[in-house]
């Protein structure tokens, strides 16, 4: 049996909206509801879905830079959801983040060597010279020179930004890395580079990442199995290969015909879905994408659908295959 590194189980994360003078609260902006998912250790698990739709939210609070509402993070048989912040800091070495946008994830008036070392001075390597040959090798692990540790954000390009931000969070030897949406501020060129650093950085070190893009052709070249999130729920979860070639909820479906063909003779596949997303504050009774969705039924607008297991290792909620 593979060992399970992470299991989610009914994670919600709901963010209130409070009005007047008293600042009552009137709602909750419900970014991530009641999503349930495990990480295979080993293995890149992708998620994917609209802008908006809680990927970003989800992999925050899965590491606890955001406070759940309600569910359990088990990480390797331990439930971290009620640990405080001193229990914590074990867990900031098993499991980091790499963000989005690599210029804001430094800090200007720090030289990369200082960004990388003040990871390792946290977590007790007091040292000086220990901690500069360390930060030397993390710059070489990511391809770059050990004479960046001189250097200022503002010097660097985009795709040495990121390899900064990747080494930053390789300094503590973790299992788990968060990835959220790392390539999308790059050029193409410099994506293709910093994922095939991911890849063999996994290779060589054993690594478990949670990747989160919105581009469909990134999810498929480093995913081992995709999750699909819309408006706050995972709506179907599959081995890479099956969910590309068969997916079964109409969202994945739209996703897919969606992407842009490379042929320009090709005829462009029909677009499935109509309007603009929902607002998470006040999501569409039944399916939430029934509001959208070009194949509902009656059911679709008045009970919401379970995900379960269609196919096996295939998972959706649609009551098309009720």
């Amino acid at each position: 049996m593979p060992n399970k590194l992470l299991e989610v189980e009914h994670l919600k994360k709901y963010y209130p909206v409070t009005r007047g003078l008293l600042s009552r609260h009137v709602a909750d902006v419900r970014a991530v509801d009641d999503v349930s998912f495990h990480l295979i250790e080993g293995e890149t698990l992708g998620l994917v879905g609209e802008s908006g739709c809680g990927k970003s939210t989800l992999g925050r609070t899965v590491l606890r830079l955001e406070e759940p509402t309600a569910g359990k993070i088990v990480y390797q048989g331990n439930d971290i959801v009620s640990w405080d912040k001193s229990r914590l800091k074990t867990i900031r070495k098993e499991a980091q983040m790499v963000f989005q946008d690599p210029q804001s994830s430094l800090d200007p008036r720090m030289t990369i060597g200082d960004s990388i070392g003040e990871a390792l001075l946290i977590h007790g390597v007091n040292d000086e010279k220990e901690r500069l040959e360390r930060t030397q090798q993390l710059l070489t692990l990511v391809g770059l020179e050990p004479g960046f540790v001189i250097r200022y954000p503002h010097e660097l390009s985009g795709g040495q930004k990121q390899r900064v931000g990747i080494s930053r969070a390789m300094a503590v030897n973790p299992h788990l890395i968060v990835a959220d949406e790392p390539v999308s501020a790059l050029d193409v060129s410099v994506q293709a580079q910093i994922l095939n650093l991911l890849t063999k950085l996994q290779r060589d070190l054993g690594l478990t990442y949670l990747f989160i893009a919105h581009d469909l052709s990134v999810i498929y070249q480093v995913s081992d199995r995709v999750a699909v999130m819309y408006l706050g729920q995972i709506v179907e979860l599959a081995d890479r290969t099956e969910l590309f070639e068969h997916p079964l909820h109409p969202y994945t479906e739209a996703l897919l015909a969606a992407v842009c063909l490379p042929d320009p003779h090709q005829k462009r596949r029909k677009q499935l879905y109509l309007g603009e997303v929902p607002s998470a504050m006040a999501p569409p009774r039944g399916c939430r994408f029934n509001t959208r969705c070009y194949k509902k039924k009656e059911i679709c607008e008045t009970e919401a659908p379970e995900l379960v297991e269609l196919r096996p290792g295939h998972w959706a909620s649609c009551h098309l295959y009720r």
